[in-house]
């Protein structure tokens, strides 16, 4: 069991490694490439919830507009967990901001990711992204 276990985390970071380089690159398909078409995501700009790639694709949008070209968007760090059909991820993770009259600032953010394997692959099908609360 341990050796599918392990083979199940080293593709689940795969994939994380393949979808974050996609968003450095600006690449939508690549992005939305492993994820289920029903998928839900919290995220940190409203919309707080989106569900389907068409949403999750739209959010996608915004990012790359507020983000200097080539995006930044850093795995910090990763700890994956795969049982034999369910998986999850949790990162840190460093992006820039660029926002109308204001320099250009990184934002750490934690990023929680729900995975199946459907059809003999991981898919993504939760996604969360948050920054911890002011306080």
């Amino acid at each position: 069991m341990t050796g599918s276990r392990d083979s199940g985390e080293a593709e689940i970071r795969g994939l994380i490694e393949a979808w974050a380089d996609a968003v450095r690159r600006r690449d939508h398909d690549g992005v939305l490439r492993d994820h289920a078409a029903d998928m839900l995501m919290f995220d940190l700009p409203p919309p707080l919830r989106c569900r389907g790639l068409d949403a999750y694709r739209a959010t996608w949008d915004l990012f790359f507009a507020a983000s200097p070209d080539p995006a930044v968007f850093d795995i910090v760090e990763l700890e994956v967990t795969a049982g034999a059909d369910v998986g999850f991820a949790a990162a840190l993770m460093r992006c820039v901001v660029i926002e109308p009259g204001r320099p250009a600032y990184p934002m750490e953010f934690r990023l929680t990711i729900g995975l199946r394997r459907i059809g003999g692959r991981w898919t993504v099908t939760h996604e969360h992204h948050s920054i911890p609360a002011a306080g």
